[in-house]
């Protein structure tokens, strides 16, 4: 696994499904180093832990639908997950 702090998404050779799921795996990543950090932390933030697992959950689930999802789908959600990448390590 890499590491979402110092890495950005580097698809892998591959057709859409696979990007896809690379740039899925990474999002997931993200949100379980968050929750470690957070559960880690002097003083965990509940809210913000629940927060992260519901958007990991998401992603879980968007993982899921890459199961049945058709070429265009997976496209999409394979640039949607790489910008949500992006957006999340350029705040960390």
């Amino acid at each position: 696994m890499s590491d979402p702090n110092t890495a950005g998404f580097e698809p892998l050779d591959g057709d859409e499904d696979q990007l896809a799921r690379d740039a899925v795996r990474e999002v997931i990543a993200f949100y379980n180093a968050r929750i470690l950090d957070e559960r880690r932390a002097p003083a965990p933030d509940d809210e913000r832990i629940e927060h992260l697992k519901a958007a990991r959950q998401a992603a879980i689930d968007d993982q899921s639908r890459l199961d049945t999802a058709g070429p265009g789908d997976a496209a999409r959600i394979a640039a949607d997950y790489a910008a949500r990448l992006k957006g999340l390590t350029d705040q960390s």
